[in-house]
């Protein structure tokens, strides 16, 4: 059953992620990457809006509390060294003003975008 219980949290999750971008995308984000993985962590989606890269967790919770809750301080470091990696890696870095968000998705509501979350 674990077995089973993972796979259906992570479809879970996929979807959460999907349903969030295309949140963003009818605000005016774009989309750059979706489960953008590094050697020093995973950020769920980065989108931009002109000259801001946007870094955002995405969290599947009951309530937006326990969400905003569940993004710990050390995956708020995590998410922010894989942040620097891609920043490293572009060539408008230094035109760039970055932002870390965060977006509760709950059963039956729109998702809740916390900007600036931490």
């Amino acid at each position: 059953m674990p077995n089973a219980d993972r796979r259906k949290a992570e479809r879970r999750g996929r979807l959460s992620e999907y349903w969030a971008a295309l949140y963003l995308l009818l605000k005016g984000y774009r989309i750059i990457a979706l489960r953008y993985r590094t050697s020093l962590g995973e950020i769920d989606i980065i989108a931009r809006k002109a000259d801001l890269a946007v870094f955002v967790e995405v969290k599947a919770r009951r309530s937006e509390r326990e969400a905003v809750d569940a993004v710990s301080y050390t995956a708020q470091a995590r998410i922010r060294s894989a942040g620097d990696l891609w920043l490293s890696r572009q060539k408008d870095a230094n035109r760039l003003s970055l932002r870390y968000d965060i977006v509760a998705v709950q059963p039956g509501r729109w998702p809740q975008h916390f900007k600036d979350a931490f």
